[in-house]
């Protein structure tokens, strides 16, 4: 019988490997490897979210996490598809602040 990983799951595992290999740096804003681990929880849990939800476009859309404040960037094809991301960012635990610089484009 063969099982399909989850996307969650799979998300999970892809920043498990990328700790192994960027060695846990912190980088500049965050104070510890704590603040570090805590920013990357956040953006693994707002992808998954955007990956579930129908009306978001999660491979069009960047997801960055700094002391709890989250960015988006990119481009959604609608307003609705902009709105949607910043919703779901603010449901997510522990995030502090939602930065939405998602620009609108019609698909080409």
């Amino acid at each position: 019988m063969s099982k399909r990983m989850s996307p969650f799951a799979a998300t999970v595992m892809a920043v498990s490997l990328l700790f192994g290999a960027a060695g846990c740096a912190v980088t500049s804003g965050q104070s510890t490897v704590g603040q570090y681990v805590d920013d990357a929880t956040i953006t693994t849990r707002v992808k998954a979210r955007m990956a579930k939800d129908p009306k978001v476009s999660a491979m069009r859309l960047n997801v960055d996490t700094l002391n709890g404040v989250v960015q988006l960037s990119g481009f959604a094809t609608s307003e609705a598809e902009r709105v949607e991301a910043g919703r779901l960012v603010r449901e997510v635990p522990d995030v502090k602040d939602v930065r939405n610089n998602i620009v609108v484009r019609a698909p080409q």
